[in-house]
């Protein structure tokens, strides 16, 4: 449910009159959301147990899932409806990882939160290619109804798999007192693992806010109708995400065997060669463009789990879900600005049909991944960068 706005923007954008910043504000309310959210579950998680926070987050998500078709009607509805059904999705994600790195060790843990994230890409592919061919048949609101269908069945999984109690070596324990102490203050690398992460959610988010409505556009300049062009530019979306599946478990365990700072510099150096490059692809062969957006598609997201397992290297296990918070907060902030920057220079600098509208703003995205590429080889020759993956930095 997190891809529903990218998936239905290109068709509701002109019913609701929306200019490509409110547009654009839509995906940020989102992202504001998902940040709001981490923050707030992800410090509950030390008190109350994962767990809770997992199960809470998944019957909230499912119940404003259904609403969302309902009410929905132009762009104030939208934001707040959005905004709400981001801050319940976002509760499982935190939890997940908590759960995750108290089950495996370090050795097998970049790997199983992989495959964690990866999970997340199976229900983006979903979304945009199931929501991308019920919009072009259906329309919008049936996607929307389509898409409720994931809550739905999170919530069932949620009960069968954490509706009883946990083997105690997959059991969390929740923190003895409240605490302003996130493991991250006098910790170097804790920080730069956080720096990281902002820059990189900067790049990937609004890559992900935009990518269904910039190959609608292609499909548009190739000559396909706008209607047309709305559905099938998820679907095609959907591929990049299908990548992104892939990366997310092949980075995690790559960064088991070479180092979690080698792997993240890797991504990032790839990412960043294709934000500079993809948005200037308007007109380019659909060939062309598709084989891009699944290299950048696998990069962007190829680092996301070794972000999130280097964080639980470098801070204190009954801190861990503090230190997630203050990180969701500034990377998932920045994943809110970042879509909305980009529809604002779509405004002023063309609109869809313009190549440099479209390549100045992913190239805007692109700064972020330069940015990240350089804070993560800082980290790698500070001393503390050996406590990540055994000492292979």
């Amino acid at each position: 449910m997190s891809m529903a706005f990218p998936t239905v923007l290109a068709a509701v954008q002109a019913e609701w009159g929306l200019s490509y910043q409110a547009a654009g504000s839509i995906n940020s309310a989102s992202q504001a959301g998902t940040a709001l959210s981490l923050v707030v579950l992800s410090a509950a998680a030390d008190y109350w147990g994962p767990r809770t926070v997992f199960l809470v987050s998944s019957v909230v998500a499912a119940a404003v899932a259904l609403l969302l078709p309902v009410l929905a009607q132009d762009h104030l509805s939208a934001l707040v409806l959005f905004f709400v059904m981001a801050v319940a999705v976002a509760g499982s994600y935190t939890p997940g990882v908590m759960l995750i790195a108290a089950r495996f060790e370090p050795a097998r843990r970049g790997g199983a939160v992989g495959w964690f994230l990866a999970s997340s890409s199976v229900g983006y592919v979903l979304a945009l290619a199931v929501g991308g061919w019920v919009v072009a048949a259906a329309g919008w609101r049936a996607a929307l109804w389509a898409l409720a269908l994931g809550p739905l069945v999170c919530l069932a999984l949620a009960a069968v798999l954490f509706g009883r109690r946990l083997p105690a070596a997959a059991a969390v324990p929740a923190a003895p007192r409240f605490s302003l102490d996130t493991g991250l203050g006098g910790n170097r690398a804790g920080q730069f693992m956080v720096a990281g992460y902002v820059f990189h959610s900067w790049e990937l988010l609004g890559m992900w806010a935009w990518t269904p409505a910039f190959m609608a556009a292609v499909l548009v300049a190739h000559g396909a109708t706008a209607e047309r062009s709305a559905g099938l530019g998820a679907g095609l979306s959907a591929m990049f995400h299908v990548m992104g599946i892939v990366a997310g478990s092949a980075g995690g365990r790559l960064s088991d065997r070479w180092g979690r700072t080698a792997v993240i510099a890797g991504m990032m150096a790839v990412s960043t060669v294709c934000s500079f490059t993809f948005g200037w692809m308007l007109e380019a062969p659909l060939f062309l463009v598709a084989v891009v957006g699944c290299v950048y598609g696998f990069a962007a997201l190829g680092d996301s789990p070794v972000y999130s397992t280097g964080l639980t290297e470098t801070v204190p296990a009954a801190r861990l879900g503090s230190a997630l918070a203050i990180r969701s907060l500034l990377g998932f902030g920045a994943g809110a600005i970042s879509p909305w920057v980009f529809g604002l220079m779509l405004d002023w600098l063309g609109g869809r049909d313009a190549i440099p509208a479209w390549g100045w703003a992913f190239s805007m995205l692109g700064v972020g991944g330069a940015l990240g590429l350089l804070t993560v080889l800082w980290l790698r020759r500070l001393p503390d960068a050996a406590r990540l993956a055994g000492g292979k930095r």
